[in-house]
């Protein structure tokens, strides 16, 4: 209710404002804006609402305090260069902590290990030295091992700090729950204590399933790194994102006005409920945008009209100023008996967003079909979405969806079952980066 009450009284201020809005806070960017902001007249039909949330670019003295744990798996497939790997890139990450940052480390075999309690990253040399002990062999305890870090994070809990668990696996789950449910459930646990789990999967025997669930759920990252010499590259993109770390605590809610009806949210987790949409992002980077693309029920409405279709509201944690901000933002919408300027008015970047999301369904409906025997099947969706994104590319002119489009052709050509397993694993790397506007 107090969201719905603080929206009437951004409508009141806001109301006859343009029909798209760009508003500013000391660290988020918000662009609320619809695929059609000139909408036939006398007609019911649907609309995108694509809301943007940019970070801003923080000064090096301003990036928050961090605590992460690295979880590695060391059971005995990860044994040689994968463990070598996993270690120089273990490393690399602590030689980037700064003097107040917490850091600790978990390994895991048949059973979860404490390698490093959480502590202060004050003594580097001794960090590295218990790092450069890890030794492979056994089992994959993986739910075990992201639950003990779970609870060395906890030691340094902190709303002013970015709160992170890095976990590396090369295997399946084999000890204790092994389900993408249960680990996605694991990952909505920790999301609820501002905890985000970033999965890098290595090599071709891992779960893509569960590790990308696990991130999912916890609003985290999510990679496939094919070989071990990957691995290095990946976490430095990873704590890249850990030190750029604007915002936490992310709500945003979205309200439509006056028989305007939400129908969905593409490409990520949302309560619906009546004409309110709320949406939880986890943390926000500096420099980096991510968007929530919301299909909208317009009824229909006479020409020459114009009327408000949506509220928005964004409720942060500013880590800067350790203190909760709000943003606001309304969009509206024209309508005309003309459907020569409803094309000329057309959002471009709006449509591009809904066109990639219902692109990802496709080429995830074609991971099913695939996983149920149905090659040709598959293949035929994934062809007829590459011709889709190729015709959207012409009329939007994005380079994006061209790109898009040939990577659902090279999908289509890889499905027999030699080369399956890996493409399956590219696949749902790819699927995540869209879905959650990941940075690499």
């Amino acid at each position: 209710m107090r969201y719905l009450k603080f929206l009437s009284i951004v409508f009141i201020i806001f109301f006859g404002m343009a029909m798209s809005i760009t508003v500013q806070a000391d660290q988020i960017q918000l662009n609320a804006a619809l695929s059609t902001p000139v909408m036939l007249a006398d007609k019911k039909q649907t609309v995108f609402l694509r809301v943007g949330l940019t970070g801003l670019h923080l000064k090096k003295q301003n990036v928050a305090p961090i605590n992460v744990v690295l979880v590695i798996d060391k059971s005995g497939s990860m044994g040689g260069e994968k463990i070598r790997r996993a270690k120089d890139a273990a490393i690399m990450a602590v030689e980037r902590l700064r003097k107040d940052d917490i850091i600790s480390v978990v390994t895991y075999d048949h059973q979860a290990n404490i390698l490093l309690p959480a502590t202060k990253a004050t003594d580097q040399n001794r960090i590295i030295t218990a790092i450069n002990k890890l030794r492979a062999g056994g089992q994959t305890a993986l739910y075990d091992g992201v639950e003990k870090a779970a609870k060395e994070v906890r030691k340094f809990l902190d709303r002013k700090r970015v709160n992170r668990i890095v976990l590396v696996s090369d295997g399946l789950a084999n000890v204790g729950p092994s389900t993408p449910k249960e680990l996605g459930a694991l990952g909505a646990s920790l999301s609820e204590e501002n905890i985000a789990v970033t999965t890098i999967g290595l090599g071709l025997g891992y779960n893509e399933d569960l590790m990308s669930q696990l991130a999912e759920k916890s609003d985290g990252n999510h990679a496939f790194a094919e070989n071990a010499t990957d691995l290095v590259r990946f976490f430095d993109h990873e704590f890249g994102d850990i030190f750029s770390v604007v915002a936490q605590e992310v709500n945003v809610t979205i309200i439509g006005v006056e028989g305007v009806r939400p129908i969905r949210v593409l490409g990520r987790d949302a309560e619906i409920q009546d004409q309110q949409v709320s949406v939880k992002l986890n943390q926000l980077y500096g420099g980096q945008e991510k968007y929530i693309l919301l299909e909208l029920e317009v009824p229909p409405t006479k020409a020459n009209i114009e009327r408000i279709i949506a509220g928005v509201a964004v409720v942060y944690r500013n880590l800067g100023a350790d203190a909760s901000e709000r943003l606001s933002s309304m969009v509206s919408a024209t309508f005309t008996n003309s459907p020569q300027l409803v094309e000329e008015k057309t959002n471009a970047v709006v449509m591009t967003a809904a066109v990639e999301q219902l692109a990802v369904e496709k080429n995830e409906l074609a991971v099913k079909r695939r996983d149920e025997g149905k090659i040709n099947e598959a293949r035929k969706i994934l062809i007829d979405n590459a011709k889709f994104l190729a015709e959207e590319a012409a009329k939007y002119e994005s380079k994006s969806l061209e790109e898009l489009s040939e990577k659902n052709k090279i999908d289509a050509q890889n499905l027999d079952e030699r080369r399956w397993n890996r493409q399956r694993k590219m696949m749902r790397g790819e699927q995540y980066r869209y879905k959650k506007q990941q940075n690499y």
